[in-house]
């Protein structure tokens, strides 16, 4: 049988149950989880509404931060344990060498007085490099959130969130009177950019709207040409 991706509605019903039980079951992270391996743990935490989009929230394993996925990320079936590799034969014994021993003939030397062995120059230990300390980590901190607004010309604008790393908004349109609104919030020098990039637009659709004028225009005279 096929394995499932993703949660499915009935999957989404199961787990509802169990947390208003008072368990936190588990889930595995599917391939399509963004910044997450697929095939790793983690423990559900909570529903959020509306269900739509990244709405399941919970912690990874080994982690203690709390995020949000979306039901396609997330699965109930666990992943199979990875296999060790099969080590390796061991090599045959090699069978033994026959040796002839030879003793030749090695005419004496005089002795010599040994000299003295100088003696070893006491050892400097050398310190130990210090090792950076650890940022102790926050528990339940707030990971960084970064909002882009982004114009693709003729009035189009679109905002993107990202929750740290992960995109917790994707790329959604925005009208431009919602920019303006919200620059005007902000500084001086963002509103004033903001605005010129909207006046620009203003021009390039008034231009558009004239040049339609004018050729609706050249068609009713050539219509009002042909007796109609």
């Amino acid at each position: 049988m096929a394995k499932k991706s993703g949660l499915s509605a009935e999957d989404v019903d199961s787990l509802r149950s169990q947390l208003d039980a008072g368990t936190q079951p588990l889930v595995w992270f599917t391939a399509a989880a963004v910044g997450m391996e697929a095939g790793r743990s983690a423990k559900l935490l909570a529903f959020t509404e509306p269900e739509e989009g990244d709405f399941i929230q919970v912690r990874p394993t080994g982690s203690k931060d709390e995020m949000s996925f979306s039901p396609a990320e997330l699965t109930l079936e666990k992943p199979p344990p990875r296999k060790k590799p099969a080590a390796p034969p061991p090599a045959p014994p090699e069978p033994p060498r026959e040796t002839e021993i030879l003793h030749p003939y090695v005419p004496e030397a005089p002795v010599k007085p040994a000299a003295p062995k100088p003696k070893p120059a006491p050892a400097v230990a050398e310190p130990a490099p210090a090792k950076p300390a650890r940022k102790p980590s926050a528990k339940g901190a707030t990971p960084e959130v970064t909002v882009t607004l982004v114009t693709a010309g003729e009035g189009e604008w679109t905002v993107e969130v990202l929750q740290g790393t992960r995109k917790a908004i994707r790329p959604t349109p925005v009208s431009p009177a919602a920019v303006a609104q919200a620059a005007k919030l902000l500084t001086p020098e963002v509103a004033e950019i903001v605005e010129g990039v909207l006046n620009a637009a203003r021009a390039q659709q008034l231009a558009r709207v004239e040049q339609l004028r004018a050729e609706l225009e050249a068609a009713q005279k050539a219509l009002d040409d042909l007796g109609a």
